[in-house]
């Protein structure tokens, strides 16, 4: 009866230590390699929130001005030369070192192959070499966990909005996530980018469409020029931006070369208004039917001031709350992979030989 007893009064406190060491803090170096950003990021997993202790993003935004777009080709060969001095800085930034380190986390997917290529071959060879298990994480999710921060109220709907996708998801919890709508064709940050294409306005095409948006908006409250708002009224959750991209084509079209260029933001402004009446009125709708307690915002297109005005407003107006990761988390960053990660590790053991198995998927879809 006593050896029972000290048995069990053994198990106790091994169960203790066991649930001590899970709730210990947990450092995270995070890297991310999925288009033109080579950054890398230190995380303090520990309880329920998480800090950043240093984010580093090396951008490649004045070698593909060039171009008007990113080259891949050229992407990687940049990332192969940055990839090791950024994650060199974020540590120095962070005052750790390889023996600090209880993880390493790596965009694994979606993206472009060659990049990610990249980033994933550099956190394999780091975790093989330093003995740190290694986590693949989806660059979408990433983008979500922007917002994870502070603590959020579940059930909850994300709007994920970048140059490459455009997503609604419903979030049980931080981990049970479902994809409901997506774009048909051009995600909306594409979208906004082929605009500014077509107008002639200069690379990156996102932030210069809205800076002449709001130029308009504060001297003018409506435009002339109108354009649809493509499956706002759909019984679903699905969008579509190649119409309106090819309305605004027909609507320049029309116009002098002078006149275009004196409308630009006319044309902005109008585009940006009714981009921004979709996304926000299928998200509400999306929280309205599953009965969310939370609205969340995510992704580079995130950034966009007058599409976070807008859905904060109309979330808060129904009664949701409403969460945006800071500027700065919204465009592609090492931060994201590291707040997502901190919360997989807390449901998954990652063995220290995981880089065996960490394989790039550039088409890689959330649940």
């Amino acid at each position: 009866m006593y050896f029972l007893r000290c048995l069990y009064s053994s198990l106790q406190i091994w169960s203790l230590i066991f649930r001590l060491k899970k709730q210990m803090p947990k450092i995270i170096l995070a890297i991310e390699s999925s288009c033109d950003e080579t950054a890398a990021a230190v995380i303090r997993s520990g309880g329920r929130q998480s800090d950043i202790l240093s984010s580093v993003v090396s951008s490649q935004i004045d070698i593909h001005k060039q171009y008007g777009g990113v080259v891949p080709e050229v992407a990687a060969r940049h990332h192969v030369i940055n990839i090791l001095p950024v994650v060199m800085e974020a540590l120095q930034a962070a005052k750790a070192g390889k023996k600090d380190l209880d993880l390493i986390a790596v965009t694994a997917g979606p993206g472009l192959i060659t990049s990610l290529i990249i980033g994933v071959e550099a956190a394999k060879a780091l975790s093989l070499a330093w003995g740190v298990p290694l986590l693949a994480v989806n660059h979408m999710y990433g983008h979500i966990a922007g917002n994870f921060l502070q603590p959020l109220s579940f059930p909850a709907v994300c709007l994920v909005v970048s140059g490459g996708h455009t997503e609604i998801v419903v979030m049980k919890d931080y981990l049970n996530n479902k994809k409901i709508g997506q774009t048909v064709d051009d995600a909306a940050g594409e979208a906004f980018d082929k605009v500014a294409k077509l107008l002639d306005l200069g690379y990156p095409g996102g932030p210069i469409v809205s800076k002449l948006a709001d130029e308009f908006a504060a001297t003018e409250k409506n435009a002339k020029i109108k354009l649809p708002r493509p499956m706002l009224s759909s019984n679903d959750f699905n969008f579509s931006f190649s119409g309106l991209k090819t309305a605004v084509l027909y609507a320049a079209q029309k116009m002098t070369p002078a006149e275009r260029k004196k409308r630009a933001a006319e044309i902005c402004f109008e585009f940006q208004n009714a981009a921004i009446d979709v996304l926000v009125g299928k998200t509400i709708k999306a929280a309205q039917k599953i009965k969310a307690k939370t609205v969340l915002l995510a992704g580079g297109v995130a950034a966009n001031k007058k599409l976070r005005e807008s859905l904060k407003a109309a979330a808060e107006g129904n009664g949701f709350k409403f969460s945006v990761p800071e500027f700065k988390l919204c465009t592609d960053n090492a931060a994201m992979i590291g707040l997502a990660a901190a919360q997989i590790i807390k449901k998954k053991n990652v063995p220290v030989d995981n880089y065996k198995k960490v394989r790039v998927d550039c088409g890689w879809e959330l649940n």
